[in-house]
C-alpha cells in the first residue's frame, strides 16, 4: 500500500514561515506530479502549488512570491516552503501524488492523498 505522510504544519503569526513536508512509503515505483492543495472551511480544495517530475513548477496567484515548493524524487518527498504567511493562507493542507505507478510497467497508475495537516495563521 501506497502512503503519503505529511508534517510541518501548525500554529503561526501572520509574516511567519512554515516548512511542510510530504513523503510517500510503501511500494512506489514512480510518481508522476506531486502537489500541495488546501481546504479553508465552507471552501473547495484548492490548487496551492505543483511540481513535475522535471521540477517544472505551477503556482496558485495567491501565494506567487511566498510559497516554494520542491522535490527530492529519489525520497519520494514533496515540500513547501510557506513565507509572510497570511491569515488567509490559513486551511488544511494535503499532499497529492499523481500517476505512481507501484512497478515497472504499471498499467493502473493512480493519484494518492495525505491526511493534511493544519496550518493556521493567527496573532
Amino acid at each position: 500500500q501506497v502512503q503519503l505522510v505529511e508534517s510541518g504544519g501548525g500554529l503561526v503569526q501572520p509574516g511567519g514561515s512554515l516548512r511542510l513536508s510530504c513523503v510517500g512509503s510503501g511500494r512506489i515505483f514512480s510518481i508522476n506530479g506531486m502537489g500541495w492543495y488546501r481546504q479553508a472551511p465552507g471552501k473547495e480544495r484548492e490548487l496551492v502549488a505543483a511540481i513535475t517530475t522535471g521540477g517544472s513548477t505551477n503556482y496558485a496567484d495567491s501565494v506567487k512570491g511566498r510559497f516554494t515548493i520542491s522535490r527530492e524524487n529519489a525520497k519520494n518527498t514533496v515540500h513547501l516552503q510557506m513565507n509572510s504567511l497570511k491569515s488567509e493562507d490559513t486551511a488544511v493542507y494535503y499532499c497529492n501524488a499523481q500517476r505512481v505507478r507501484r512497478l515497472p510497467g504499471d498499467l493502473l497508475p493512480r493519484d494518492y492523498w495525505g491526511q493534511g495537516t493544519q496550518v493556521t495563521v493567527s496573532s
